[in-house]
């Protein structure tokens, strides 16, 4: 079915999603989860990026930002690393509110591939459809996809709509910028298949270089709590009061992190920790329990997916012990 099959538009949107939990119990379950993942080595550092292979493998950091503002950290979470894959979440909700919902889902699609993140055999098999916006193929259409009459333009939108998610002024990691364009031959393929399948109607290669600065914008474990927490929030970013996007928008941005959001992996993190989720190959992920909290972590060595192995134990054990699960219930009698 598609949007508009369902026959619901005139029911309102209803949120029970329960209440953010208490500060001092985000604090000390918050210092048990880092403790708890720290213990854990598993995991390599991306290196087919040359500069993101120098990352130190100990760094660790892990934010909590609820939709009341409050702030909780520990470790290492003013470490400054490149955003990289957890853009595409946030340029995906600046695409919906731009565009809409029936028209992002018709040109992007919400489907996961169940193919590794720069797949080009996907889209083939697709008939050149990007498939979602958090592989490769999906994201470089969004970014083509954000209004302005060219590549600066379309720069200047996406680099003023994460820093407004983020709540601060994003920089651009000038050295990964210029490192991940020595390596993005596959990224400009894609982008190349894309406009034979008329997926993209601007320069592909202008496309690819505004998402290759887009992934290269520069956060730390609290920015990605602060960005997931405005999505828990309606849109609305907790620590500046600013509306980014509507409530909509960010229940179908979250929609998508859920479905595709840990690439291959998502249906197992779905499984195990039941919330929408993002990760990137610097060592970020953020994960959002929608109406409670946002949750940014950075650990560097990945998984064979490409995901955070501290991020997700440490996320997974918040999951569990301050009950963010979104498909956990308890008896009602």
């Amino acid at each position: 079915m598609h949007p508009g099959d369902y026959d619901v538009a005139d029911i309102a949107q209803a949120s029970e999603t329960g209440r953010v939990p208490a500060d001092a119990r985000i604090d000390d379950l918050l210092d048990s989860a880092y403790r708890r993942a720290l213990t854990h080595r598993e995991g390599t550092v991306a290196d087919y990026i040359p500069i993101l292979g120098r990352a130190d493998p100990e760094a660790f950091g892990v934010s909590v930002v609820d939709v009341d503002g409050g702030i909780h950290s520990v470790g290492d979470t003013a470490t400054r690393f490149s955003i990289q894959s957890i853009s595409k979440a946030f340029v995906y909700a600046l695409l919906c509110e731009a565009v809409g919902h029936t028209d992002a889902y018709r040109i992007v699609g919400v489907n996961n591939t169940g193919a590794p993140f720069n797949s080009v055999v996907a889209i083939e098999l697709n008939g050149g459809h990007p498939g979602n916006p958090m592989v490769n193929a999906g994201a470089i259409a969004t970014t083509a996809l954000i209004p302005g009459g060219s590549a600066a333009e379309k720069w200047d939108a996406v680099h003023a709509g994460l820093s407004r998610f983020a709540g601060r002024a994003l920089d651009v990691d000038d050295e990964v910028y210029r490192s991940e364009s020595e390596t993005n031959q596959r990224n400009r393929a894609i982008a190349t298949l894309l406009q034979s399948y008329d997926r993209i109607r601007c320069d592909p290669l202008e496309a690819v270089d505004v998402y290759t600065r887009q992934c290269s914008l520069l956060v730390d474990a609290r920015d990605l709590a602060v960005m997931g927490a405005t999505l828990a929030d309606g849109g609305v970013n907790p620590v500046t009061g600013e509306r980014v996007v509507s409530a909509e928008v960010a229940r179908d941005t979250l929609a998508v992190m859920a479905a595709s959001g840990l690439y291959e992996r998502s249906g197992e993190w779905l499984f195990e920790i039941g919330m929408p989720g993002k990760s990137g190959v610097a060592g970020g992920l953020v994960t959002i329990a929608p109406g409670k909290v946002g949750i940014g972590a950075y650990a560097p060595p990945l998984d064979s997916a490409g995901n955070s192995v501290r991020g997700q134990i440490a996320t997974a054990y918040l999951s569990r012990a301050l009950g963010l699960n979104i498909f956990a219930s308890a008896s009602h009698a």
